[in-house]
Parts: C-alpha cells; structure tokens; sequence
C-alpha cells in the first residue's frame, strides 16, 4: 500500500493533521547557587500521586509537569507553559532548572529520592522501584530531564486509511492500525537524529556530572571540554539501558515478546526501564503488556528531545509543529530492507550527539554520507509532503530552513556559546531566573483562556495547580465544569456556583428586598425610599441632606449618582432621569459619610477586604504627572480592555477637566509625596487602584458582613460598607449594597497590599 499516494488521493489536509497531542515535561527544582534543591515537593502542588498534572519523576527534587490530551499541539504547548508559571511560583526562592543535563550535584547520596507512600504512610512501589534505579544506573543519571511528545492519529484517519486498503480483509481494524503506529516508530527510529540534531541543546554537562561520563569512557570527558556536542542526553552516557537493547517493531507480539524476554533474561525489571527513543504506549497503562496485546497501540510517545533552555516551556512551539510533520514522513516514508538498521541508527544516534557540531558523516543502509547532504534531502523530502498535501507549514520549514543552514541557529550551539561566556551553572541561572520573573509578571493569566474573565482564569488556574481537571462548557458565559474523581462542580463566573440559592441570587439584585432583610437582622443600612414614579416620590428630606440615587438593580455603578452635599432640585431630577434608563424603579438614599470597602465573604469567612482609590499618582518632586503616570502605568498588573486586573491610567478629557477645577493640567510637577487624583470616581476600569485592607480592618466589621451574607443564605458574597473610621466601630458604617457576583480577581491581585488566595478558598468551599 503506497500510503503517501492514498493520502493524496483520498484525504483533505485537515483529516492528514487532525490527532490526539499531549506533552511531558521533567524539571529539576534548584537554588539560587545552582545546586540541586533538597525540599519536599511543595505542599501547595498537591498530593504528586493523585494531581495528573503535576507530579515528580525519580527525585523528590525533579518535577514532572503533565498536559492532558488535546486537540492541536498549539494548545498543549499553552497548557505546559501554563503549568510552569503555576509551579514556578510554588518553590519560594528556588529555580525550575531549563536544561536536560543535571546542575550543579556533588554528593550523589544526598539525592532525594521521589517518597510515595500510601495512606500509612509506607513507601508504595514506585518508590521502592526508584530504588532500583538508583542502584542500577546512579541517583545522577536519572536527574537527567527531557520532554516527552505523545501523539496519536485521529480515529477516523486511521479507520479511513484502513477502509482503503486492498487488504483490510486480512487485518483487523485493530491491527491495521498497529500496523500505522509500528511503522511510524520505526521509521523515527531511523530518523532520531534530525530531531537530536535540531532540537538537541545539551552539547556539555556540568563538572559534577563527568565522572557519569568517565563511567562510558574518557573520550567523553574530552569531547565535553571540546564542546562539540548536540545532546549528551541522548549520547552514551546519558539515558540509556545499561546494555544495548533494540526492541522487536515488527508486531505488537513480537515487541511485547521482544521486552518480555529483556525482563527474563535481567536486563530490565519492566517495560518501564526500556529505555528506547520511542515507546507505544497501550489502552491500559497498570496492565501495559497484557493491554498492548489484547487492544493495540493506544498512541505513542517521542522521547529524543532535549529541554529547550531559551523556552519557558522547555519546548519551542515551531519545534513541536515540526516533529508532528516528522511522524507524518515516518508514517509515509517507504522503508529500506537494510537488516541492520537498529544498529546503524543507534550509532548515528550516539555520533550526532557528541559529534554533530563538527562536518561529520552519518550511515544510510551502510553506506557513508555527510549530515549535510541527508539533512538537505529529507528537507526537499519534507516540503514535498507540505506541498502535496497542503498542510501549510511554511513557517515551521523556514523555522528548520534557518538551522539547517546556519548551525548557529542550532539551539546546542547557542546554549553552548553563553556558557563558555557565563559558565554552567550561571548562563542556566540566569535564564530560570527571567523565566520566573515572567511567570511573575503573568500571574493573574492563563495561557489559551485569554478571552475569558479574569476571575474565571484565576479559579481555573488554581483548578490545575490542585490536579482538579477543567472543562469549559461555555466559553462566552464563562461556564465551566470542575471534575476530580467523582467529584463534579458546574460554575459560572468564577463565584456563582451550585452553593447558593436561586432566591439567594434574587434578594441580592434587589436593592429593595436587600436591605429588608438587612434590617431585619439588625444590619445597618441607609435609610431611603423607593419609587416607580417620580409624581408620586417625597424629595423633600432629599433635598436637604447628601444622598445617593440609584436603580433598583444595578451592577458595576451603572446608573447610579452620588451627591456628599444637599442637591438642587433640577440635579436631584437629573439623577433620578438617569436612573430610570436603567430600571424601572428607583431608590433615593442617604449618604454615608466615609470609605467604601468591598468585603468578599466566602462560606462564614471574609476572605478579603479592598477600599478603590480614584486613579492617582504620587509626586517625586521633579517628574510631571504624565511623566509619573507613564511610570505607573508600567506595572505588570496593569493593562488595557479587562485583560489585567488593573487599567492603565488614560489621560484624557476627563482627566483634563478634573485637574483643570484645582488648576492644574497634566504639566505640573507635584511636590514629592504629593497625591494628585485624576478622576472624582474610583473604578478600576478608569485606572483607579485597588488598596487591600484584609489584616487592617477589625473582626468587628468583618462578623458584620459575614452575618449579611448569611441573613440573605449567600455561601459567596461581595459585601459592600461604608465605614467612616475602619479603626473605631462606634463611628457611623453602614451596607449599600451585597453582590451575588463578586469579581475575585481585585482581591487576588490588588495594587497594594497582600496578594489573597482566593481561589483556593473557592475550591475549599465545594470541597475540593
């Protein structure tokens, strides 16, 4: 069957690219030194048996970060990023390390390794097997860390394929699709060393880590101060079986039978220590060869590629896009009948590893040629099939183009490059260190769920962090649906959730109904009147004292007008006109002399306090406020349209008339420490900032929001107060208003103050 001619004939470019993508990533945990941390698994991870995102590998020091099974390699590459940001930031002061090769690690028996123990506390079986590894092959060598690259061909590829085919009388669907996977792998086995070539970005290792080389021999040693390596990853002393294995990938049988005899004989313990490049994986992973053998191949999983130390995610996304247009040449690829194949891939393998900075020459069926001559003919190769296929991957061929001829470009060379400049351990410090700084800088966001609100982003970021798996039902309501084990929660809008009651909901839109109930549990509210027409409402003690007109449900200070000094009668009905365009009933209050303060409670706790602050700047006593503002505005938390949890400060007319009342304009140099504020009103969609005041504010004022969100049955609950002096309760306070929806970003991030963890609150709430 000439698959490469069905393919064209029969299939669309969108059937050809469609499959299954999942990444895996090993990370060590290292301090600022360099040197391989010694702590626990953070606690704020999870319980690493039981998160499927994030776990640990052989070292209680080497993090494992797992993506589920996507769609396209776009988003599992957002995914992992994703898991980087959320872990980077769970290690204190430590580094996540962004090489394969190990860091600095003196002393080989100070190696945690990876504890996994059961509900007794006793070491569970993959512990005692990582102690069969440390044993057998070195604690050092198995710190060695890469990214694993799963993939499977959609179904209905497969099943098409297969319909085609002259022969599928004689083979099952099952094993026609065996078949596909079984070619695939052994071609990639032929072709390892293109990946290992242009992704490889291990070329030396750290002086630590040698004497594991001088264990193969002292021609590695030299090579490594030679420095011309690609991947001592993949090279003789990197991860490999202790003794030469090749696997039998001419059926499912022959290679289970293949492995089966490994494991008689002593050379492995399991399927687990066959250590090949590629591994097909089964249906079942607790009963792996028994699984293989009854079901088929389920995926497989490329396991050449080196971490990628300029990447935060260990892996460049071009780079992923071009091992998935490799599987495509490996699947239509006709094979050679040379019989030593294995052994020739192998060694060119291990030769472009420690050799492929030089002009070296490779074997094809046991003939001699230079790496450059192949590299060029599998690249015709490779823009043919992008071509007749239309699978539009120009940008990936220009992306390998580039590498192919300019070595430079080779990611070994540079990472090669900065570390004779810096050193080992410095030039890889440094990097882990900016990588960290970003995921700082990023971590109110969710990479691939940008378009949602920022506190759905937050919760689904915590979901992930805790191994609580997410599903977005619907993307523009911001619906979602948690699920660990059994355990399934639907929420809208990172705080409406199945907790709180539909009646609960209805008091709190209703301003009128609200306060009611308030009053009847001796809360303080400010007394008013409501109205549906304005012939029939009584002004008149309106008119003589400051008061607040507003609809009768309202969100977001929409409609809602506020005089702190009596009104004039046509201001007073310009108000209440206003009101009317957005509901039809309106409500007149009294105002309350003092702060406005959100308290958000969650369950019966104030989980966080925040008072918003018109936007503002603060004199240095030299810079103009549009100076100072464009150095405010510089914060990583602030940016444009909703995608942050503060707005950059505008300026604008708005800004111009309200400094133009004190006369001043966006010129003047206020004094330093000099406040100037910009606008009368304190939203954060104008550029106000957000004051957290959680551990400021007494437990006084805190039992009184949390009885108002009980008085109306609210599990969450955005409590608005007005406090005159938050430090005196006898002073006049007083609740305008309790949210059913309240956004948990501002608290999560605010301008000042402490950073609360309000998602995790949430997911304690619905028991998680």
């Amino acid at each position: 069957m000439n698959i490469k001619q069905v393919l064209k004939n029969n299939f669309t470019s969108k059937e050809i690219l469609a499959g299954s993508f999942g990444l895996e990533r090993e990370s060590l945990r290292v301090t600022k030194n360099g040197k391989l941390a010694l702590t626990k698994h953070p606690e704020a991870l999870g319980d690493k048996a039981f998160n499927p995102f994030i776990t640990t590998d052989f070292s209680e020091s080497q993090v494992e970060l797992i993506t589920p099974v996507l769609q396209t390699v776009e988003e599992a590459h957002e995914f992992l990023e994703n898991l980087y940001d959320i872990v980077a930031l769970e290690i204190g002061d430590e580094l996540l390390w962004p090489q394969s090769m190990p860091c600095d690690v003196e002393d080989e028996n100070e190696i945690p390794i990876a504890n996994f123990s059961d509900e007794f506390g006793r070491p569970k079986g993959d512990t005692s097997y990582r102690e069969y590894l440390k044993n057998k092959y070195g604690a050092r060598k198995q710190l060695i860390s890469g990214i694993h690259y799963n993939f499977s061909f959609d179904e209905n590829f497969i099943y098409k394929l297969w319909s085609l085919n002259s022969n599928n009388s004689k083979l099952s669907y099952s094993r026609f699709k065996d078949q596909i996977y079984l070619k695939v792998a052994r071609n990639y086995l032929r072709y390892r060393w293109v990946l290992i070539y242009l992704l490889g970005a291990s070329p030396l290792v750290h002086s630590t880590y040698e004497q594991e080389c001088n264990k193969v021999g002292n021609e590695m040693s030299q090579i490594n101060c030679e420095g011309l390596a690609i991947s001592y990853r993949n090279s003789a002393c990197g991860y490999e079986n202790k003794t030469v294995l090749y696997g039998n990938y001419t059926s499912v049988t022959e290679y289970t039978k293949s492995i089966c005899n490994f494991i008689r004989n002593g050379s492995i313990e399991s399927h687990k220590e066959f250590y090949s490049s590629i591994r097909l994986k089964p249906y079942s992973i607790d009963n792996f060869l028994e699984s293989l053998l009854k079901d088929g191949i389920k995926y497989i999983e490329v396991r050449s590629i080196d971490i990628n130390p300029f990447e935060k995610s260990g892996v460049n996304l071009l780079d992923l896009k071009f091992i998935h247009l490799l599987l495509i040449y490996c699947l239509v690829k006709e094979e050679d009948e040379f019989e030593l194949w294995q052994e020739e891939a192998l060694s060119n393998q291990h030769f472009i590893a420690v050799r492929g900075q030089n002009n070296i020459s490779l074997m094809k069926n046991g003939k001699s040629i230079t790496l450059g001559s192949w590299l060029d003919e599998i690249f015709v190769e490779l823009t043919n099939i992008n071509s007749e296929f239309e699978l539009e991957m120009e940008d990936v061929l220009e992306h390998i183009k580039l590498k192919i001829s300019n070595p430079k470009n080779l990611p070994s060379v540079q990472i090669a490059q900065q570390i004779k400049e810096q050193d080992f351990i410095k030039s890889h410090l440094k990097i882990a260190q900016q990588f960290k700084e970003n995921a700082f800088n990023n971590r109110f966001k969710l990479k691939g769920y940008e378009d949602l609100e920022l506190s759905t982003q937050i919760l689904i970021k915590e979901a992930l962090k805790q191994g609580i798996s997410c599903e977005i039902v619907d993307r523009f309501e911001n619906f979602i649906k948690l699920k660990k084990d059994s355990h399934v929660e639907y929420i809208k809008q990172a705080t409406k959730t199945g907790l709180d009651s539909y009646i609960t909901y209805l008091i709190m839109e209703n301003k009128v109904v609200t306060k009611q109930v308030l009053e009847e549990n001796n809360i303080p509210v400010p007394k008013g009147i409501e109205f549906s027409n304005i012939e029939n409402a009584n002004l008149e003690e309106f008119l003589a004292k400051a008061c607040v007109v507003k609809p009768k449900s309202t969100n977001f200070g929409i409609g809602i007008s506020i005089f702190t000094t009596p009104p004039t009668y046509q201001d007073l009905i310009t108000a209440i006109e206003l009101a009317f365009e957005h509901d039809n009933t309106v409500i007149i209050e009294e105002f309350i002399n003092g702060k406005e303060y959100r308290f958000l409670v969650i369950g019966d706790e104030v989980v966080g306090i925040l008072n918003r602050q018109p936007a503002n700047v603060i004199g240095d006593g030299k810079s103009t406020i549009e100076q100072l503002v464009y150095e405010k505005n510089k914060d990583s938390l602030r940016g444009k349209g909703y995608k942050t949890p503060l707005e950059k400060i505008m300026l604008d007319e708005h800004v111009d008339l309200f400094l133009k009342q004190s006369n001043l304009t966006t010129k003047y140099i206020p004094s330093e420490n000099e406040t100037v504020y910009l606008r009368e009103n304190s939203n954060i969609s104008t550029g106000g900032d957000s004051i957290d005041y959680t551990d400021k504010i007494g437990d006084e004022f805190k039992m009184i929001a949390v009885k108002a969100a009980l008085a109306v049955g609210a599990k969450i609950c955005g409590v608005d107060m007005i406090i005159e002096d938050y430090k005196n309760p006898d002073r006049g306070f007083g609740i305008i208003e309790l949210n059913f929806n309240p956004a948990i970003h501002i608290h999560s991030f605010p301008y000042k103050g402490e950073e609360r963890q309000i998602a995790k609150k949430i997911l304690e709430l619905m028991n998680f």
